[in-house]
């Protein structure tokens, strides 16, 4: 029995330091795994590289493996993952599927509200265009027979010749024509840049005073041309080529004033500033203020979003919280531990008092904690950038453009040159997009190609690193040059409707919204003040206490 308790306890002895070998074996093998991929990962994506932590926690005896990664592009990151311990695991991406910009539309019916107008007023344009020329050219293409039968073939060419007083009327409507053919390819044949909710009211009233004028002429002239041939007798009482010639000119003449119609409709009657519209970005809070005129709208959310993409900065959706350092993220959160196993209701209750304390001096020292948390990111923004510009500067020192000069190196492109001199700017760019949260907008192709196009241009090092300094404007974005910009237009009035003092009006895209509230200009009164000449004389004031 003795001899079976030592062989039972020598046994539970080698289970135990068997399974003890275990766990340490597969501590070393993940931890060389993870040193393994880190090393794997510097090798492809050299000098871009991820910062992996390993601090032990005396608490409970376990290590906790940190690894922040920020999303980007092409290699440039993956996905926050925190491990802790060897039972907790979460892993969870800054980037929401729900937050991706949707895709535009790009079914039929948007196609057909996008290009129906635009062919309707094609189309209208050159009907209108063409009608003078037609009235000029169908007489003579005998498309009225009623005129050759009822006065003979003679009589009728007789009335279709062309004196002197005709050609200038005809040398007249072709000049007319022809600018009239400018004005209609400058104001109405354009490729609108909005899709807009609702008719513009102007536009779509001047096509309709073309389409009424042109039916109006087509209607009397046919009228006048037919019946006054089958009314004549004699060629004395119908109408000569020379009629119709003014007849054509007068539509021309007509055409003319309704495109100077549109022109101080569509294009005039907006560009005198009436209004004050503060335009508001949410999230972030950016915020600009512009002089506007007379639009309805509509049109007056078009014009916001061309403001918006050109004015204003970029917004960073992962600057909405300014990154701390572990330190302090570590510092405000509270444990308790149970050391003798005691648990009664006077320690839980005084635990709950000292957590309440605690959240109360957070909250009362809350607005401290944020100002010297902006003020260290200031702090790091700035040192980087230096780091940043003075990397930039020494990188650009190596590359020497040749103007026909013999040297022993072999020349270089200039995407050539980028690779040769990027690596040693690669560090410094990439701990300041990571510190500005700009990772995930440039990716290490599109670096290469914009320093090969500076250094093709001859360009700065402060030109290059002008696009990673500077946040505006929001088309500086690559994710924002699409073909179509789909946005939602809220208001509580008709969109049609002019815009006035305090209309308000907003428009959503995602998760960013922009508030657009619109105030009158006050009325300026400006007087005059005229000043006494007399008045402009001085004179020395002197005391003991003068320098002079």
């Amino acid at each position: 029995m003795e001899t079976e308790s030592i062989k039972s306890e020598n046994s539970s002895r080698s289970r135990r330091s068997r399974s003890h070998r275990d766990r340490n074996n597969y501590r070393q093998h993940s931890h060389r795994s993870t040193r393994s991929n880190k090393s794997r990962k510097n090798d492809d994506m050299a000098p871009f590289q991820t910062a992996v932590t390993l601090t032990p926690d005396n608490r409970d005896g376990q290590e906790v493996i940190e690894v922040q990664i920020l999303p980007q592009d092409d290699n440039w990151g993956e996905n926050t993952t925190a491990i802790t311990g060897n039972t907790s695991e979460q892993s969870q991406s800054t980037e929401d599927v729900s937050n991706w910009p949707g895709e535009p539309d790009t079914g039929l019916s948007f196609v057909c509200q996008r290009y129906m107008g635009t062919v309707l007023t094609y189309i209208l344009s050159i009907v209108a265009f063409l009608s003078p020329l037609a009235m000029v050219v169908l007489p003579k293409l005998g498309f009225f027979p009623a005129l050759s039968s009822r006065l003979g073939l003679a009589d009728s060419s007789k009335l279709l010749a062309c004196g002197a007083e005709c050609k200038g009327q005809l040398v007249s409507l072709a000049f007319k024509m022809a600018i009239l053919a400018v004005g209609a390819w400058a104001v109405f044949l354009r490729k609108p840049h909005a899709t807009l909710p609702r008719f513009f009211l102007f536009r779509a009233a001047v096509l309709a005073f073309v389409l009424v004028c042109s039916f109006a002429y087509w209607l009397f002239y046919i009228v006048q041309v037919t019946e006054t041939a089958r009314a004549a007798t004699t060629p004395e009482e119908t109408v000569d080529y020379k009629a119709l010639v003014a007849y054509a000119s007068s539509l021309t003449d007509t055409l003319l004033f309704i495109h100077y119609l549109a022109v101080v409709l569509v294009e005039i009657r907006h560009l005198q500033p009436r209004y004050y519209i503060k335009i508001v970005r949410s999230p972030d809070g950016a915020s600009q203020a512009f002089g506007i005129g007379q639009l309805s709208i509509q049109r007056a959310a078009v014009w916001v979003l061309e403001k918006y993409y050109t004015e204003f900065p970029i917004y960073n959706p992962y600057l909405e919280r300014i990154p701390v350092s572990k330190s302090r993220k570590n510092s405000s959160s509270f444990k308790f531990y149970e050391v003798d196993g005691v648990n009664n209701s006077s320690l839980q209750q005084s635990q709950s008092r000292a957590m309440l304390a605690a959240h109360a001096r957070r909250r009362d020292s809350s607005h401290n904690e944020r100002f010297y948390e902006e003020h260290e990111y200031e702090r790091r923004v700035k040192k980087r950038r230096a780091r940043l510009i003075t990397a930039a500067e020494e990188a650009f020192t190596h590359i020497k453009r040749l103007h026909n000069d013999q040297v022993p190196a072999i020349p270089m492109d200039p995407h050539e040159a980028a690779q040769a001199i990027f690596p040693s700017m690669a560090r410094a760019l990439q701990k300041y997009l990571r510190v500005t949260r700009q990772q995930p907008r440039h990716s290490v192709e599109s670096i290469l190609m914009h320093l090969a196009n500076c250094l093709s241009n001859d360009l700065t090092p402060k030109a290059f690193l002008e696009q990673y300094l500077v946040s505006e404007p929001v088309l500086q974005n690559e994710k924002e040059l699409k073909e179509v910009q789909t946005w939602a237009l809220i208001c509580e009035e008709l969109l049609t409707r002019p815009i006035n003092d305090n209309t308000n009006f907003q428009l959503r895209q995602n998760d960013v919204s922009l508030l657009c509230t619109i105030k009158r200009f006050p009325h300026f009164n400006i007087t005059e003040e005229v000043v006494d000449p007399k008045s402009n004389k001085f004179v020395l004031r002197l005391n003991s206490e003068t320098s002079v």
